[in-house]
């Protein structure tokens, strides 16, 4: 396999005889991450493209961790102040305000991208750039240098729909929210429910209309859109996204993760391997592993009902308490009396090594936030959810999630340590719901393993990707 400076030009020898580069632009948040260094480790590994990962000083990956790739680095403008909060829409719009400002910075990032650091003429030249969909300066500023912008969405193809939606979800009515109308059907995006739309309750609601305008400019004018879901999993919203959206290409190509052939790296905290061990210690399907992502919060009170409910529970948990997971304070203390009480069968850790965990075979359920990547990486292995959204599309995939897959239920209303022992009861205990659950995310887990293989849908998707990336 060809490796960074040595790389093939059409894969199959024809057309441009030079090597080729891809450059990447990840939206630095951890759940943005991911994906694309996902995306990018399948283009290197199977197609032997040489990559160039360009980033931003906030969230900022470490290089060391990537021998195979190039870094270089994109002045980001986001003041200290909007920083400092972590607040993903905010960040996202100061952002994209900063590369607007200053086009000409974001411009001279990329053109050094482009060139070769050696100026050898035969080192790879750079065939187009993939973006997050949310990083609509750096695809404005790629135009004017002629290089072509793919995208990549991170999120679901019917998220995508719903964003794609959202004039007509003002035209009708049904955003902004009112209470009142929150559990009503919204017919044009089945099984969506007004709740289920895109939210959050830390930024306002136009700026959320503001992002979402924005990602759907960029998707637009792209050439060419890839999304982190798969055929099989969502065949609907895919035919009518193809419909929507006049593309030269729109691809499924995930579970991303699952096509990239080594660990990436990009985690932003330090996972902790040690639960890795001590799951080795645990029955078959006998673990509930419980993480809420990287950005959502609950308060204290909520904190300590959840504590005692895995507890009372009475079956074994690994528990993810990252540093800010609850409100106004960095490191979460857990109850008086707790770790006695779940000693040897309650694990807690700050932040794990999640993939690894979900295909550990004690894994039999799991407790999410229902971010995308849990989402897929849960259906990935065939682990049934517990599903708490906290905001954005989180939401939406928990009703998918329920509803369409039936792979698992949402918790909702106030947490209460009553009802958290039932959740985990109801998914973990062996009665019937629980096992049917289980059963479809089997079901499901097989349709991952028939769309990653030679001839799969995902499969196949990286390989017209990479023919079409090399005809740019």
């Amino acid at each position: 396999m060809a490796g960074d400076d040595g790389v093939q030009g059409v894969r199959d020898g024809g057309g441009d005889p030079r090597p080729r580069r891809v450059l990447v632009f990840p939206l630095p948040f951890q759940g943005h991450i991911d994906p694309m260094m996902h995306l990018a480790g399948a283009l290197h590994a199977r197609a032997g493209l040489a990559v160039t990962v360009l980033h931003t000083r906030f969230n900022a990956l470490d290089p060391a961790r990537h021998p195979e790739f190039r870094f270089v680095e994109v002045p980001d403008g986001v003041p200290a102040g909007v920083a400092a909060t972590g607040r993903i829409i905010d960040v996202i719009l100061a952002m994209n305000a900063a590369m607007e400002a200053s086009p000409e910075a974001v411009r001279g990032a990329l053109a050094s991208a482009m060139i070769a650091e050696d100026e050898d003429e035969e080192a790879p030249h750079a065939a187009c750039l993939v973006i997050d969909s949310n990083l609509l300066a750096v695809q404005r500023a790629a135009e004017k240098l002629g290089l072509p912008t793919m995208v990549l969405r991170t999120g679901s193809a019917a998220c995508l729909r719903c964003f794609l939606a959202y004039p007509m979800l003002h035209d009708k009515g049904y955003l902004p929210f009112q209470e009142s109308q929150l559990y009503m059907p919204v017919p044009e995006l089945p099984p969506l429910r007004v709740r289920d739309l895109f939210q959050t309750k830390i930024s306002s609601h136009e700026m959320v209309r503001e992002v979402i305008a924005r990602i759907t400019e960029t998707v637009r004018n792209c050439s060419g859109l890839i999304i982190n879901t798969f055929e099989a999993l969502e065949p609907d919203e895919l035919q009518k996204l193809r419909g929507e959206l006049d593309l030269p290409l729109l691809l499924a190509a995930g579970p991303l993760h699952k096509l990239s052939s080594k660990t990436t790296g990009s985690s932003l905290l330090d996972q902790d391997y040690s639960c890795i061990e001590w799951l080795d210690t645990q029955p078959p399907g006998s673990v509930l592993y419980v993480s809420f992502g990287s950005l959502a919060a609950m308060d204290s009170g909520e904190f300590v009902e959840v504590a005692w409910g895995l507890a009372n529970s009475g079956h074994p948990f690994l528990w993810v308490v990252r540093p800010n997971l609850v409100q106004d304070t960095d490191i979460a203390q857990l109850p008086d009396g707790f770790e006695d009480a779940v000693k040897g069968r309650g694990m807690v850790i700050q932040w794990a090594p999640q993939q690894e965990v979900l295909a550990h075979r004690a894994v039999g359920g799991f407790w999410t936030h229902c971010g995308w990547n849990s989402t897929l990486e849960s259906v990935g292995e065939g682990v049934p959810m517990i599903c708490r959204p906290n905001a954005v599309d989180q939401m939406m995939n928990a009703r998918y999630v329920e509803e369409v897959w039936g792979v698992g239920f949402e918790l909702e209303g106030e947490l209460e340590r009553g009802e958290v022992e039932g959740a985990v009861r109801k998914l973990m205990g062996g009665g019937r719901e629980g096992a049917e659950m289980t059963e479809r995310a089997e079901v499901l887990r097989r349709k991952v393993a028939e769309c990653l293989d030679g001839s799969g849908s995902s499969r196949t998707a990286i390989d017209m990707l990479v023919d079409y990336m090399l005809s740019l």
